[in-house]
């Protein structure tokens, strides 16, 4: 077999595994999102404003936008989740686009309480949840999971802890922190969250397990 056959069958090889690559791999990679990962979302069990457990399983092959607020704030966070509304009414039509805003006062936001704002706040609560549930676990999830607070804030009472942050944190649909912290009382940053939403959309839940396993698990 001379050199010039030898080079037209490599060359040969070479087409075929670059043809099954892009068959099998390759439209992912020219559509996949290059944010940061940041961390993992961990096992967690909360309740909705409907008093439904909802759970690490329930954002499952979702893009979740998160933030922290309390119903009697009267500071950053009506501006805050009036600007969150942006992003509702963005992506109210998109199934796997979910917000989630969790109390940081729950002793006084209870289920009813949480129920009376998201009424107020007029939005489909199938894709917008307001939650609370046990604060050391809350606060445990803003710091350890989304990435929105310092854990260098912890206090060794969590009675005289508290959580007040304007920021958004992004949750890819595997359960993974991605990009930054967004600012959610500037108009830029938001626009940002935008359309790193509908880059993370373009991505496939992996197969199997998720990451970490964290989808499997129930704390």
């Amino acid at each position: 077999m001379n050199k010039k056959l030898i080079g037209y069958l490599a060359f040969f090889v070479v087409l075929v595994l670059v043809f099954f690559f892009f068959v099998f791999n390759g439209t992912d990679i020219l559509s996949k999102s290059t944010l940061d990962k940041r961390g993992y979302v961990q096992p967690f069990k909360f309740y909705d404003q409907d008093g439904k457990a909802f759970t690490n399983s329930d954002i499952a092959g979702k893009v979740c936008v998160v933030n922290y607020f309390f119903t009697s704030c009267k500071g950053i966070c009506p501006r805050m989740n009036n600007n969150m509304r942006t992003i509702y009414e963005t992506f109210k039509d998109e199934p796997d686009v979910l917000i989630l805003s969790h109390s940081c006062d729950p002793e006084r936001d209870s289920v009813p309480r949480m129920k009376h704002y998201a009424d107020s706040m007029n939005v489909n609560t199938l894709k917008w949840k307001f939650i609370t549930g046990r604060k050391d676990s809350l606060y445990k999830m803003a710091r350890f999971s989304y990435g929105i607070d310092d854990p260098k804030n912890v206090v060794a009472n969590i009675q005289d802890d508290f959580i007040h942050t304007q920021f958004f944190a992004l949750v890819d649909r595997n359960g993974i922190v991605r990009g930054g912290v967004y600012d959610g009382l500037k108009a830029d940053e938001l626009e940002k969250l935008k359309n790193d939403i509908k880059g993370l959309l373009k991505e496939k839940a992996m197969q199997g397990n998720f990451a970490n396993g964290i989808f499997s698990n129930h704390p």
